[in-house]
């Protein structure tokens, strides 16, 4: 295949595959099956006639893929949203991780071909989690979540796939080396963990520390400074004995709660990488995957769907939840929306590499347990929100014609402020309320209406304002769109 028809065949797979995520968003269920399911249909035995069977050349596209996907979700995790939920998520994503592959591991090995280590393999290989299915239906429904779980979904699923990883790859060392024992995986662990850790917390303050300090002539020169690091980040840390996925993840998070230039601009490029980087690799797995040969897997599939679904997944979710301020509601939709992603497809191809017994199979029966898992629950995550009386409105997310991008040394920031009803400055023009010297209202939307304000605009309740702040007056602005009238 020449150069000219691979750059062909991958733009028009691509955004065919941009044009079925909005068919998916209607359908409300997960696109990562529309990219599966493309991927399959281009690949040789589906019309596209694609023939593709290089396990290790996709094991590395999807590993590279995860390595900006996981750094793009910590940039936009909220710190502050996540921090009352951080052991609650950490103990879904180890423990629950744990019992997963635990009980999916026994059962596969009393109902299958396979002994007790490769059981608890396959167990290993589906236990991780994928939030971003579940948010993107929970939006194309509009479909909000009640008190914590957004956060604690959002921090258990960028961090369990380490522990997914690290088991997989454990119990593929002690199948295939005699001398490897359950000790020193334990011991490779806690290494794995506390060097991940250590290089993701710190490596993240210092690429904050590098963006506010380089100057570059050109703004496009950011974006390939943060893409660099980020590989840098992981495969500094995997070098070191660290968990790469685990501190290009923490390094994200400690990165997008940082104040640093160009962060918008930033933030916005690694989303759209993120969605590429998901692209390509969804529609790489799904190349590598023969249909003809998830069909004899199809029972077994099934049978394993439903234990993870129905027992796995509850069971873990519940113990790990017991000592926590989650009722019962809320542990019932967590075990429901534990739906797998690309990643128990990419670890498959561990095995296969290792040419372990039973690899083909284990890999055909991951990838229909994925394509089973999102399809079942996908769909209905709205319906068990509901159901469960843990759903709440969509907060419309308000957008603005203007952008403000803050540079090194500007103490100044652009905040919105809403009007309270019985507002003291309501019905007040803008000369009147005594905005500080230096703090300018610069926008108001009014009516679903901008408005460029000037002097004699009047505030009304209810109206959104956008003023340019500085910092340190930012509590006197605050107190003035919070008083209220005289007696109200």
């Amino acid at each position: 295949m020449t150069l000219e028809h691979l750059l062909l065949i991958g733009s028009v797979l691509i955004l065919f595959s941009l044009g079925m995520a909005k068919f998916s968003d209607n359908l409300g269920v997960p696109v990562l099956l529309l990219f599966l399911a493309i991927g399959m249909l281009a690949g040789s035995e589906g019309p596209g006639g694609i023939y593709f069977d290089d396990a290790g050349t996709a094991q590395s596209v999807g590993i590279i893929a995860l390595v900006f996907i996981l750094f793009a979700g910590g940039l936009d995790t909220d710190w502050k949203a996540v921090r009352p939920v951080l052991w609650p998520a950490a103990g879904l994503a180890t423990a629950g991780v744990f019992l997963t592959a635990l009980i999916v591991g026994v059962v596969a090995h009393l109902f299958y071909p396979f002994s007790l280590l490769e059981g608890l393999l396959l167990g290993a290989v589906i236990s991780s989690t994928d939030a971003a299915a579940v948010f993107a239906v929970l939006r194309a429904r509009s479909v909000n979540l009640r008190g914590s779980l957004k956060p604690l979904l959002e921090l258990e699923s960028g961090s369990n796939d380490p522990m997914a990883v690290f088991l997989t790859v454990g119990l593929i060392q002690i199948l295939t080396m005699p001398e490897a024992s359950f000790s020193k995986v334990a011991q490779l662990f806690l290494l794995q963990m506390s060097v991940g850790a250590l290089c993701g917390i710190g490596l993240g303050k210092l690429l904050t520390v590098l963006l506010n300090r380089v100057n570059f002539a050109q703004q496009g020169f950011y974006p390939v400074l943060v893409l660099a690091y980020a590989a840098l980040v992981y495969g500094l840390t995997a070098l070191l004995g660290g968990s790469g996925f685990l501190s290009v993840y923490l390094a994200g998070i400690v990165a997008g709660n940082s104040e640093f230039v160009h962060k918008k601009s930033l933030l916005r490029f690694f989303d759209g990488l993120a969605w590429l980087s998901q692209i390509g690799m969804f529609l790489t797995l799904g190349l590598l995957v023969f249909p003809s040969r998830i069909v004899p897997v199809i029972g077994a599939g099934l049978l394993v769907s439903a234990v993870l679904i129905v027992v796995a997944r509850p069971l873990s979710v519940f113990l790990t939840l017991a000592f926590t301020k989650f009722n019962w509601r809320e542990k019932s939709f967590i075990s429901w929306v534990g739906l797998r992603g690309a990643v128990p497809i990419i670890l498959a191809t561990f095995p296969l590499l290792a040419n372990l017994p039973n690899a083909e199979l284990l890999f055909n029966l991951v990838f229909f347990i994925v394509f089973t898992s999102a399809l079942l629950q996908g769909w209905s995550i709205p319906a068990v929100a509901r159901l469960l009386k843990v759903d709440a409105p969509m907060a419309r997310r308000r957008e603005y014609p203007i952008e403000f991008a803050p540079a090194v040394g500007m103490d100044t920031d652009l905040v919105e402020f809403v009007v309270p009803a019985r507002s003291a400055i309501a019905g007040k023009s803008l000369v009147e309320i005594g905005m500080p010297r230096d703090s300018l209202i610069v926008l108001i939307s009014q009516n679903e209406e901008f408005i460029v304000p000037s002097g004699g605009t009047v505030i009304n309740e209810g109206d959104v304002v956008l003023a340019l702040v500085n910092k340190r007056n930012l509590p006197e602005v605050r107190a003035i769109f919070s008083k209220k009238m005289e007696g109200a």
